[in-house]
């Protein structure tokens, strides 16, 4: 690739030289000029010229122009409000107009202390106002979803909530209507804003015009601390700050990592915070006490408790891995199973493919690819949710997009399972779970015992997603003893024999790998009401004459000699980078769960778990209008073929058993598969008719 061209530019009498075509926002920032911006946002697309706020005076244009649209060209000179009169003047009335009917309850915002709107007008804007006239008003708060509140009189006209709508997430929900002096931020047809990425408008807008429900009235900025740390509800690893107050979490942002998530979120990952103070949440060790009660005991007996089981079961202990511990975590339960017990036999809620380190690439490279082949049947969107606005840009910068099998070579892969990379040379392998391939590598680097045939005597659940996944529920109907680590009671009765309280990915120091293969650090944002269950398990394993460290920092560096190049706990800083392609072949557990089979007649059936489930989305109740409808998803050519039009009533059968649903026709769908949420699937196996 040839080097660009550069241009001289002349900024506030700045000559600075950058790349031509460069926005004037970054080449001013390049020359350590400010030009102030509220409309102007990169990653929602080309700019707009919407708010007016950059107004900038270029030598031989007649009138100011929208620096936020001019790009650099060779020989510009260009004067901000810094050594303009001119801009200087149109950037104060500006202000002015935007302040002319905004109300001045800045104590009482959400955004008050966080405000762009708050900050320039300091810095830029008139000490006074010439307006006597009464402030224009609207109904407040207005509830576009049970998630988001709209402040109307707020609104500055910006569009980045409608820009982030239509050009990002392409869900198109949010929209302006009216025009002039009327104009007004609305949902499409006033139905309530349910998208999978809706939460992210709270964070572009400017101004407290769309804010949190949750947060609203929780805290103000100088009373908060925002912690770095690293989302824990899917495989993505999305970068965020958790804003805690008093010891409580109140507000989950983004905390943009341009290679991983560019600063976006998914509304579980900023919503589903709630499961912390769950009423059912396990804060001392439970024994059964009856079919579906337990009763609390002392640590002290539970540990006596916990041993009794595992000695119990000795080498015919099961582990059953939820994916969304620690790296810490799961190797500390390995090393007590495999090395205190000999117990070698795991489950985890998929297989992991071998040879991944191979393939190594950040997510953003998605966006420069020309062909991608997307081999998942479960919804991207549904399983690692902002993936699906990586390929959403790629589609929008010309990539073509293939579901199913593509004819060619490709230059990126997403898969849901090991299979042929089609001469890609980036493959994304989608696990299903937050911590799938960290799980899978601690577990390999604890031991390498082979798994036992014999019929287990006991059963390790760990998590609350093991706990109630289908498949785990039927091994310990056939095992003696279920020992069980989670944080919800619910998750665990009429099954578990003994309940021992874990934490949430929030409350713990630790690692994760996310899909791409990064490394990255969780951190603790709050104290949690348990033990951190390494140094419990480390207890416990002490027992059982395994030298285990209470510490995590140690766990760690012991577990990154064996599977992360030596890298130490200090080195995993907050913002990872991504660790060169290797040829490292991780060990691989046991067994795996299917979610479905296939059939060899008729449609095959996936029965995918949606993104808005599991037990975080069950105790947020600000969540339960996102979870899906239900429906039956079938791809274009195998609609077209019966007859199925869109949002059209269908009956879908198999074995005898049939159910009526809405058909949904999806593009990203290969044919010959449909698709239902796993809560309305029924009885229905993996093959299934569909007709009109």
């Amino acid at each position: 690739m040839s080097a660009p061209e550069l241009v001289t530019v002349t900024i506030d009498e700045r000559p600075i030289q950058v790349a031509k075509g460069t926005g004037m926002v970054e080449t001013a920032a390049a020359a350590g000029v400010e030009i102030p911006v509220f409309c102007y946002e990169p990653r929602l697309g080309p700019p707009v010229g919407a708010c007016r706020m950059c107004l900038v005076e270029v030598e031989g244009m007649p009138k100011l122009q929208a620096g936020c649209t001019l790009t650099a060209q060779d020989g510009m000179v260009v004067r901000t409000a810094r050594t303009s009169t001119l801009a200087a003047q149109g950037q104060n009335s500006t202000l002015e107009f935007l302040l002319l009917n905004h109300p001045l309850d800045c104590p009482v915002c959400d955004k008050g202390g966080e405000c762009p709107l708050q900050d320039l007008t300091f810095r830029y804007g008139p000490g006074n106002t010439r307006m006597t006239f009464p402030k224009r008003t609207f109904e407040k708060p207005i509830p576009i979803s049970p998630l988001i509140a709209l402040d109307r009189e707020r609104c500055i006209l910006c569009y980045r909530c409608t820009r982030f709508s239509e050009n990002v997430a392409e869900d198109g929900q949010l929209v302006a209507i009216n025009r002039g002096a009327q104009s007004i931020i609305a949902t499409f047809e006033d139905e309530p804003y349910r998208a999978h990425f809706s939460g992210n408008v709270t964070e572009v807008c400017p101004v407290g015009a769309l804010t949190s429900t949750q947060y609203r009235f929780e805290a103000r900025p100088w009373e908060i601390q925002n912690v770095p740390t690293v989302c824990g509800l899917c495989p993505v690893g999305c970068n965020i700050s958790a804003t805690t107050r008093e010891g409580k979490v109140k507000r989950i942002m983004s905390r943009n990592h341009p290679e991983v998530d560019e600063g976006w979120l998914c509304d579980k990952g900023r919503f589903a915070y709630g499961h912390l103070h769950a009423r059912d949440r396990i804060t001392a060790p439970l024994v059964k006490a009856g079919p579906r009660r337990f009763e609390r005991i002392s640590w002290d007996d539970a540990l006596d408790a916990a041993e009794r089981l595992l000695r119990t079961g000795g080498a015919s202990t099961v582990a059953a891995l939820s994916g969304g511990e620690s790296v810490e975590e799961a190797y500390a339960l390995a090393r007590l199973l495999r090395e205190g017990l000999g117990a070698n036999t795991a489950v985890l809620p998929e297989d992991v493919p071998d040879g991944l380190d191979a393939y190594r690439a950040p997510l953003q490279a998605l966006r420069e690819a020309k062909t991608i082949a997307v081999l998942c049947d479960e919804p991207v969107v549904e399983r690692a949710p902002v993936v699906d606005l990586w390929l959403r840009a790629a589609r929008r910068a010309g990539a073509a997009i293939v579901y199913g099998e593509p004819e060619g070579e490709v230059d990126a892969v997403v898969t849901d399972r090991p299979g042929s990379t089609f001469g890609a040379q980036n493959v994304y392998f989608l696990p299903r779970t937050p911590n799938g391939r960290g799980v899978a590598d601690a577990w390999s680097a604890a031991g390498d015992g082979e798994p036992s045939d014999e019929k287990p005597r006991l059963l390790v659940i760990s998590g609350d997603e093991a706990a109630t996944d289908p498949s785990v529920r039927a091994l310990a109907a056939d095992a003696e003893f279920v020992l069980g680590i989670g944080m919800f009671e619910d998750s665990f009765r009429g099954l578990a024999d003994l309940v021992l309280p874990s934490q949430s990915y929030l409350e713990r120091d630790g690692t994760t790998v996310n899909l791409e293969g990064r490394l990255q650090r969780q951190r603790r944002a709050v104290m949690a009401p348990v033990p951190d269950l390494v140094a419990w398990v480390a207890k416990l394993a002490e027992r059982f004459g395994v030298q285990l460290s209470p510490h995590v920092s140690v766990v760690f560096d012991e577990v990154a000699a064996r599977c992360f190049g030596g890298i130490t706990f200090s080195q995993v800083d907050e913002r990872a980078s991504l660790p060169p392609r290797a040829e490292r072949q991780p060990g691989r557990v046991s067994d795996t769960l299917k979610v479905s089979d296939t059939g060899e007649a008729g449609l095959r059936l996936v029965a995918y778990r949606p993104l808005f489930s599991g037990a975080a989305v069950d105790r947020t109740p600000e969540l339960q209008f996102q979870r899906p409808d239900a429906e039956v998803q079938l791809s274009p050519d195998d609609a077209k073929t019966r007859g199925i039009r869109n949002g059209a009533t269908v009956t879908v059968s198999s074995n005898g058993t049939s159910l009526e649903l809405r058909a949904r026709i999806a593009r990203d769908l290969a044919a010959g598969v449909v698709r239902i949420p796993r809560d309305h699937a029924g009885d229905l196996h993996a093959t299934v008719e569909v007709r009109p």
